[in-house]
């Protein structure tokens, strides 16, 4: 699913469901627990607005690409102590969504 699609569901989405977007877009992983802590530190460094969310990590949905397990996802970021391991409200709007898409992927 694209940002554009994501953004038509709700205007504020979970940090999670934005970074799996996001990967998508590129056709890069989404599933690795540091590159979405570099993702939140690029959303955080450009001074997006972001809110924690209480993500209950069995509302999290299931298998996504490729049998890849959103819920096992959350939980290894759950256990991190790390700020930019948590889940945030995004506000997807224009300027979000530039900052989100120029986030450079590492492969």
């Amino acid at each position: 699913m694209s940002l554009d699609a994501l953004r038509t569901k709700a205007i504020y989405q979970n940090s999670i469901d934005t970074w799996i977007a996001a990967c998508e877009e590129k056709k890069v992983d989404w599933y690795e627990p540091e590159n979405y802590k570099k993702f939140i530190a690029h959303l955080l460094q450009n001074g997006l607005s972001l809110k924690k969310f209480p993500l209950c990590i069995k509302e999290t949905g299931g298998m996504y690409e490729r049998g890849k397990d959103k819920t096992t996802f959350a939980e290894s970021l759950a256990q991190l102590t790390d700020p930019n391991a948590a889940a945030y409200t995004i506000k997807l709007n224009d300027g979000a969504i530039k900052i989100i898409r120029d986030f450079k992927f590492s492969n």
